[in-house]
């Protein structure tokens, strides 16, 4: 028996170049050797303020996501797909979890706690908002996932999980794994801004379906060095958005060695270095668009995928559902 996997995203617009280098690249390298259920969590985007009130945005940016997924590799023959609210066996084990932990707990969560601040929320976020880290583990385990692909922000979260699936154990008896993570090879891609992290919700994300004007602006309005005002000004690297997506992107490791030597010593202007990263960025976003342009002509069969996925996540999660209530002696009649 393969082991399996859960992840996936919510659904508040398209996927960036954050989710491609952070999750999405690890869920095509491993669709071949695990058993890979893929998540489109529009309940759990309503658990934003800015969302609730868009029920519009976030139908919409199931397909959206749904083909950002199947675009950069993934295989449908090969993943199950589906959009959470379709699965609604989810729902009632994530109340069954949230008996098992502290309200206090939840609110020690960093990642909680950063969104309440990044998002300036007081103490205005709603119930559900507090529940997503216990939602997010009912969809992980409801189909018994044994590895997690994850952002790093969304570790926290991952770690909740693993608690509560070790406490129903040594309280009602073994019936979930302990999920293990798996962070991507950049943990945390910068904004173009230079902001801490490229996220939709600032403005500071190239996504996998921007197309190849739309990059190139936005690449050539990155931060770079606020130091460096002339070309020949000798310009610094570490910490340089620029650089740090030439990193990322850029397959031609001795161009960017090379870049960086130049630019060290100002022999390289900005926009020559902003160039070499548009060429690297449509070598990864052109086979991606491409892809995306036949799922987009055809919705239907993206539809048609998520309706599978969903009833083959039903059948998983009623299963794992009925162990837990018979674990809690709960009656069915």
């Amino acid at each position: 028996m393969k082991k399996r996997i859960l992840t996936g995203d919510n659904t508040t617009g398209r996927l960036h170049l954050g989710h491609y280098v952070g999750s999405l690249e690890n869920r095509v390298k491993l669709q071949n050797d695990f058993e890979t259920f893929i998540i489109l969590a529009d309940v759990h985007s309503l658990a934003y303020p800015k969302y609730i009130g868009d029920p519009d945005l976030i139908a919409d940016s199931i397909l959206q996501v749904a083909m950002d997924n199947l675009s950069v590799g993934l295989d449908p023959a090969k993943v199950t797909m589906f959009a959470e609210s379709t699965v609604p066996e989810i729902y009632e084990l994530a109340l069954l979890l949230s008996m098992l932990v502290p309200y206090s707990r939840i609110l020690r969560n960093p990642t909680i706690k950063d969104e309440i601040r990044e998002k300036e929320l007081g103490d205005s976020y709603s119930l559900g908002f507090i529940n997503f880290p216990v939602m997010m583990a009912a969809d992980i385990l409801s189909v018994r996932a044994d590895l997690v692909p994850v952002g790093e922000d969304q570790s926290p979260h991952l770690e909740l999980t693993r608690e509560l699936a070790h406490k129903f154990n040594t309280i009602y008896g073994d019936v979930f794994k302990e999920p293990e993570g798996m962070i991507g090879r950049v943990a945390r891609l910068v904004g173009t801004d230079g902001g801490v992290k490229m996220t939709k919700s600032l403005g500071n994300a190239i996504f996998l379906s921007d197309d190849a004007e739309t990059v190139r602006k936005k690449v050539m309005k990155m931060f770079t060095d606020p130091n460096r005002l002339h070309p020949s000004d000798p310009g610094k690297v570490d910490g340089n958005p620029v650089f740090i997506y030439h990193d990322a992107f850029n397959n031609d490791k001795e161009e960017v060695a090379d870049l960086k030597n130049r630019y060290v010593a100002g022999k390289v202007g900005d926009v020559g270095v902003k160039e070499k990263l548009v060429i690297a960025l449509e070598q990864i976003l052109e086979p991606i668009r491409e892809k995306r342009s036949r799922y987009e002509s055809d919705p239907d069969a993206v539809r048609g995928i998520l309706i599978e996925g969903a009833k083959r996540t039903r059948k998983e999660a009623l299963e794992t559902l009925n162990l837990v209530r018979e674990k809690m002696k709960l009656p069915r009649f």
